[in-house]
């Protein structure tokens, strides 16, 4: 283990992720999101493929006793991602992924409720207060909403990113039941598959041919995705969860950051008062799953075993 190192992939997974979306964000209104779906997975299926081969688990990862998992797990996923690509074509980048934040609130309430995980009040109140984060950001859109503006893109993209949040939630729920048979690198191969062949089934909804530049920008960010998830992967084997997980919001300091240098985008003043909330709320919600994690492995160092 070496937490700094870990640290230090975990941040750079997160520019990379933003890179993805600021190429993603790049194509507005040219490249259907069906078909910005296919380009992520299947050209992010390239370094995924390649580690897998670099760590001899390629074809060994390709075996699974449990199929339609991953394939339940998949159109959850890439209907998640569809839409939280939706999101980041219709609003500013960072009002975006701050919206994207409420994924880890939502994965709270489903683990309690679908894995019969235990959560007590702190974290309760946690997500209570990030809720409140998430409706500070949405206000000027309650406010587009409340004077009829339906056909507004604004308001379609905070109602496709909370959706977006909430399936990427779902999809945490499968894979946590999946993690005690199947490896990481397995989960992230299927995924991919099944998001490359959902993304080729939208063809008939009206695929388009990219110019050079447009299809520069897809292909970058299907290698933004996959260098960036093997990134990820190896933070997780660096550093403890609890550690690496509350870098996740330097995302927001690079779409801040992005969003200005490459669309112009300031953001507005829900953002600036809803943002913190939702992410020290989310920094909170990790801090307490460490100290829960760190008493229970007390406990049982303190149980003398039977027998």
């Amino acid at each position: 283990m070496n937490p700094a190192f870990g640290i230090l992939l975990k941040v750079a997974s997160t520019v990379l992720f933003t890179l993805m979306l600021v190429a993603i964000k790049a194509t507005e209104g040219r490249v259907p999101e069906g078909e910005v779906v296919f380009f992520r997975s299947f050209f992010g299926l390239i370094p995924i493929v390649a580690m897998l081969a670099w760590q001899g688990l390629f074809p060994a990862a390709l075996r699974t006793p449990r199929p339609l998992v991953h394939f339940s797990r998949g159109l959850v996923g890439v209907t998640a991602m569809g839409l939280g690509f939706a999101a980041v074509q219709r609003l500013p980048l960072p009002e975006a992924m701050a919206i994207a934040y409420a994924a880890p609130l939502f994965l709270v309430a489903l683990g309690a409720l679908v894995l019969h995980e235990p959560v007590r009040l702190y974290r309760w109140s946690a997500v209570l207060v990030g809720f409140l984060g998430i409706m500070i950001i949405l206000w000027p859109q309650f406010e587009l909403l409340r004077s009829g503006r339906l056909g507004s893109a604004a308001l379609a993209g905070a109602a496709f990113g909370i959706v977006a949040a909430f399936l990427s939630a779902m999809a945490g729920i499968f894979v946590r039941s999946m993690t005690h048979s199947e490896g990481t690198g397995t989960i992230v191969f299927y995924f991919s598959v099944t998001s490359s062949v959902a993304g080729l089934l939208t063809i008939p909804f009206g695929w388009v041919a990219p110019s050079a530049f447009d299809a520069a920008l897809l292909v970058s960010a299907g290698l933004f995705g996959g260098v960036g998830q093997i990134l990820m992967t190896s933070a997780y084997r660096n550093a403890d969860a609890s550690t690496i997980a509350p870098f996740e919001y330097a995302s927001m300091i690079w779409g801040v950051a992005l969003g200005y240098l490459v669309f112009a985008e300031l953001p507005g003043p829900s953002l600036l008062f809803g943002g913190p909330v939702v992410v020290a709320s989310g920094v909170f919600i990790i801090l307490r799953e460490r100290q829960l994690g760190l008493k229970r492995a007390r406990q049982r160092r303190a149980t003398p075993p039977h027998g």
